[in-house]
């Protein structure tokens, strides 16, 4: 598809489209400067409005979800639209395939994205095929007659790192959309758009909201087209945020830069630690000189992240036991907060099989970096 998005409407108006994304993140999607004017857009709490104008009805448009999809807009370049959770959001991407459709999806990636493929496969809706997202050359072959090709990088939760550009142009050769999953990475670290890609998506619930006390989901593009299909499904499937999440999230958002800053400082120390550590046996963090991913990101990333993971020589009980044996990480089944989570993910059945048993997946917080590495060492330990 060939972005039709006008560059001008990216960048709201009075910004400049040479400003750091440290600065976007903050300034955009605030109401006009004028005197008496409140600072940040509130949260409207309305399902109905007075006729004649064009907002019609509340699950067309909110003021808060209208802010927010202009910050994540400026951010990754294009034009957003907010969704009740991730998974809301992923269910209207994959709602564009035709009947009868053919996705190409990595082999790793989040399981609830691979769980919503294989159930809409296996009522024929469409058909799904598994590649190393890695081996582009593989990836450029499978996505030949696809209709859509589905994107993660970093991937979770095996942490590798995807050719973006290269497999962007591949599918969009192809004639399939391009989605990406820029979780991991944000808006401050990676814009898949301005590497080829259709489609970004997000679990704002993550790094883009912060504080482990939202359940968003949000997709930009760069294409009008695009932009309308997707909204015509969140308003027919009801799949719309409440006016408190996009208030929250957008709250959120506003530190995004200082929270990451931190906390990707603090995964880089862990990731050398534990790569030193005798107990480990594997430290994936595409910050580390001689991870498989590192040099690759490091030409589409300007940043490593905040995520990493490790194994522990294959023990599946003992990499559970270190998940319940912390007492300043906690164990739960999220990532991006301010605090510092570790989950061993194979403890879900819905995870791919060949995803390690012993694997242990960090999310990396804005703690003191000495705090959190003597938690993790005593329940090595």
């Amino acid at each position: 598809m060939t972005p039709d998005l006008d560059p001008s409407t990216v960048v709201p108006a009075g910004m400049t489209p040479d400003l750091d994304p440290s600065t976007v993140v903050v300034h955009a999607g605030r109401p006009a400067r004028v005197p008496d004017a409140p600072l940040g857009e509130s949260p409207v709490f309305s399902s109905t409005y007075i006729a004649g104008g064009n907002r019609g009805y509340g699950r067309f448009d909110n003021d808060a979800w209208a802010a927010l999809e202009t910050t994540l807009g400026a951010l990754e370049g294009g034009r957003g639209l907010s969704f009740a959770s991730g998974m809301a959001a992923a269910a209207a991407v994959c709602d564009l395939v035709p009947v009868g459709g053919r996705v190409v999806a990595p082999q790793h990636a989040y399981s609830g994205v691979l769980a919503l493929l294989d159930q809409q496969a296996a009522t024929g809706r469409l058909t799904v095929t598994r590649v190393s997202i890695t081996d582009s050359a593989a990836v450029s072959a499978a996505v030949v007659g696809a209709d859509m090709l589905w994107i993660e990088s970093p991937t979770n939760p095996a942490m590798e790192v995807a050719d973006i550009p290269l497999l962007a142009a591949a599918g969009r050769a192809a004639g399939a959309t391009v989605v990406v999953d820029n979780t991991f990475a944000t808006p401050l670290l990676q814009q898949p758009l301005s590497m080829g890609a259709d489609i970004v998506m997000h679990s704002a619930t993550k790094f883009i909201a912060g504080h482990s006390d939202v359940v968003l989901g949000a997709v930009v593009t760069a294409s009008d087209s695009l932009w309308t299909a997707l909204e015509l499904r969140r308003r027919s499937l009801g799949a719309i945020p409440g006016p408190m999440e996009a208030f929250l999230a957008l709250r959120g958002l506003r530190t995004l830069a200082l929270r990451l800053e931190k906390a990707q400082s603090n995964a880089a120390f862990l990731a050398q630690r534990l790569l030193e550590h005798p107990r480990v046996s594997l430290v994936r963090y595409p910050g580390l000189a001689d991870d498989p991913g590192h040099a690759l990101a490091a030409t589409q990333m300007s940043g490593f992240g905040a995520i990493l993971a490790f194994e522990v020589g294959g023990d599946a009980a003992y990499a559970q036991k270190i998940c319940e044996s912390t007492t300043l990480w906690v164990h739960a089944t999220s990532l991006g907060g301010v605090e510092s989570m570790l989950e061993r993910r194979r403890r879900w059945a819905i995870e791919v099989p060949t995803i390690p048993e012993d694997l242990i997946r960090l999310s990396v917080g804005i703690e003191h970096p000495a705090d959190l590495w003597a938690d993790l060492h005593q329940a090595l330990s």
